[in-house]
């Protein structure tokens, strides 16, 4: 396991199945806490209440996708400082001019390799392994 500083990671995602991967993968390999939110909605209180180090958004949602979500995200003070991270399928959103246009601080492509999903979130906020 990669030694860490224990970070508290949300991950906003519709998908069960990629819920238990992302979680097993940051909290074995990272250390991480991880919360799951399942929803854009429940992904807005939990920002605001828990104030993770990250937010990890997945873009295609039902009701509030995850545009609309960061958009939310970026309105409220009490969380538009939080770092967002895109993991989604849409491939268009994983080039830097896509997710930096829309205030996201990067992007990454599903499907993921789980062994190194933590490494590439290090990179991608300039965290220190």
């Amino acid at each position: 396991m990669v030694e860490l500083v224990s970070k508290r990671i949300l991950f906003v995602d519709d998908e069960p199945y990629m819920q238990k991967i992302v979680k097993i993968s940051l909290e074995t390999i990272g250390g991480w806490e991880v919360v799951l939110a399942n929803s854009g909605a429940e992904g807005l209180i939990k920002a605001e209440d828990l104030k993770p180090d990250a937010i990890l958004l997945d873009v295609i949602m039902p009701e509030i996708d995850g545009i609309a979500c960061l958009k939310k995200l970026q309105l409220n003070i009490k969380s538009q400082a939080i770092p967002v991270i895109f993991l989604t399928s849409i491939l268009s959103f994983t080039e830097p001019h896509q997710f930096l246009q829309l205030g996201a601080v990067g992007a990454i492509a599903k499907p993921f390799n789980p062994l190194t999903l933590v490494s590439e979130i290090v990179k991608i906020l300039g965290w220190s392994l």
